[in-house]
């Protein structure tokens, strides 16, 4: 122990430092900040310097918490090598140093990634809006984005044309997708449309967009049909090595755009048995036209509940989305066609009631079980004229105009 001690100095008597890592936000007493103590103590009420980027500031702590396993306790000091929680900085944010004022000594700043996607958050305006749901209003929506910005720097929200939209930025889908869905979880009821990358002017007034460098590992046999999308995809091949035990290693650098809805693709073409690492690496010159989604989607006719029989019909172009009883309404998705185009279809429709009628013949239908969607999955599947409709309890795909005559009009004003 006295060798330890020797060695390794207690750093309790030295200035307190304690760099800000992460936020949380508590209801009654405002935004926390959250690190470790690196040298010193830190004791409630005390007045400490807070080094920013550009200045240094005299703030007063107001409480301290420490971690007690999954419990947050009140603690009148902590010392160094502590991981606490402290309140009473309303402007704290993540890299900032809090230090004794006799020594401000700001710690290397942590560098927080642009955002690279965006996506519209809207008040859900379909026929089956608030039924489920406790928050559905533009005002709860701007309250809970507004309260996920006190802790989530990485976010950004902004106003659109529309005071029932707003346009989210974050960084991936999965930065995004979490957002939505603890919203859900919380009772927020809400439409988010296709995911679509953030672009900047470089110096030379050439647009620019997000690039990911992609690290993927591979079966051998399935490596082919991995390079052939990623390459359809833009990417750009780096390095491709053998890792001697059946597995490939390639390292790909490709547009954020080309990596929306590879995902599912990527399990698909391998069998479930590839690994896919993505990281961002970069804003790159703009790599020109991606192909989207080639298949037609098949959209419901009517309101009601879907019936065996209109399904065991419609599946033969179809692959479903829904199963029999399941309530439906006009402009919601309900399956993906077999072509390109969009098809309007009736999966309402029940069999004609008559006396005439073949023994056991209801029993012979035989119906393909439905693909069912993530919320990532469905943010990667929708187009641009599509929604996704999240509810606490369901997610639907529909059409951004749901009458049919509605939507020949905007595409022959396309056209």
């Amino acid at each position: 122990i006295i060798e330890h001690c020797e060695v390794y100095p207690d750093r309790r008597e030295e200035p307190l430092q304690m760099q800000i890592s992460t936020l949380a936000y508590d209801d009654y007493i405002g935004r926390l900040g959250i690190g470790r103590i690196t040298r010193g103590v830190l004791k409630q009420g005390s007045q400490v310097s807070v080094v920013k980027e550009n200045s240094v500031e005299t703030r007063k702590i107001g409480q301290i918490f420490v971690y007690r396993g999954l419990k947050r306790m009140p603690v009148e000091e902590a010392q160094c090598g502590d991981i606490v929680v402290v309140s009473g900085i309303s402007d704290i944010s993540i890299g900032e140093t809090i230090c004794d004022p006799s020594a401000p000594e700001g710690l290397g700043s942590i560098m927080i990634e642009e955002p690279t996607l965006s996506m519209n958050f809207m008040v859900n305006s379909s026929p089956f809006a608030g039924k489920v749901g406790k928050y559905v209003t533009s005002r709860h929506i701007k309250d809970r984005l507004e309260k996920e910005l006190e802790v989530n720097v990485g976010l950004v929200v902004e106003p659109t044309d529309s005071t029932d939209s707003f346009k989210v930025s974050g960084r991936g889908e999965l930065h995004l997708s979490i957002l939505i869905e603890n919203m859900r979880r919380e009772g927020y009821e809400l439409a988010v449309s296709k995911p679509e990358v953030v672009t900047k002017r470089g110096d030379n007034g050439g647009l620019l967009e997000p690039v990911e460098e992609v690290v993927v590992s591979v079966p051998d046999e399935y490596s082919g049909s991995v390079i052939s999308k990623l390459n359809m995809r833009k990417g750009m091949m780096k390095q491709m090595m053998s890792e001697g035990n059946g597995y490939s290693k390639i390292e790909y650098s490709v547009p954020t755009r080309g990596l929306m809805g590879y995902r599912s693709e990527f399990i698909n073409d391998t069998h479930g048995e590839g690994t896919m690492v993505r990281r961002f690496e970069g804003f790159e010159p703009w790599k020109g036209e991606i192909p989207e989604r080639t298949n037609g989607v098949a959209v419901a006719q009517e309101e009601g509940n879907c019936t065996p029989y209109a399904i065991f019909n419609i599946q033969e172009r179809v692959q479903m989305f829904v199963e029999p009883g399941t309530h439906v309404y006009e402009g919601m998705i309900v399956g993906m066609n077999s072509r390109g185009d969009d098809m309007v279809v009736n999966p309402c429709k029940a069999k004609r009631v008559s006396n005439m009628r073949a023994a056991g013949s209801d029993d012979t239908i035989k119906l393909t079980p439905p693909r069912t969607f993530t919320l990532e999955e469905a943010l990667e599947f929708i187009n641009g004229d599509e929604l996704v409709e999240v509810t606490p309890e369901d997610i639907r795909l529909r059409k951004k105009l749901l009458k049919e005559i509605e939507r020949r009009k905007a595409g022959n004003r396309n056209k």
